[in-house]
């Protein structure tokens, strides 16, 4: 892989990695004590005058918000990963085999960790 490549991959990252931190913004917020923990939120609501159905909605988009956080989480732990690889000079060998991974398959996933032939990431 040439350096044009690696700075297209990087481009890539880069903008994955903004929207990430904006999708991760829109349903949570950082924890102020754990660097890089992420917390999820629901829309306000005053528990004094909730009823049980509205306690039990909020309880189920907190839920549901946390899940999408961890997704999202994961997936920015990935491209901070390839991002510091990058910097490395290790970006695009696989994990497993250490071998290039294909082109495609960084092109579709940049932040791919193992080849076609290791498997899904």
């Amino acid at each position: 892989m040439n350096k044009n490549d690696i700075e297209q991959f990087k481009k890539k990252l880069v903008i994955e990695k903004s929207e990430l931190e904006q999708e991760l913004a829109s349903i949570g917020q950082k924890d102020p004590n754990i660097k890089g923990v992420w917390d999820a939120t629901t829309s306000g609501m005053e528990v004094d005058n909730a009823d049980e159905n509205e306690v039990a909605d909020k309880l189920e988009e907190y839920e549901s918000n946390n899940n999408i956080l961890s997704q999202l989480d994961n997936q920015l732990n990935d491209v901070n990963s390839a991002l510091f690889k990058i910097e490395k000079g290790t970006y695009g060998l696989c994990e497993k085999c250490n071998k290039p991974i294909e082109k495609d398959r960084l092109e579709a996933n940049p932040s791919a960790k193992i080849s076609i032939k290791h498997g899904h990431n």
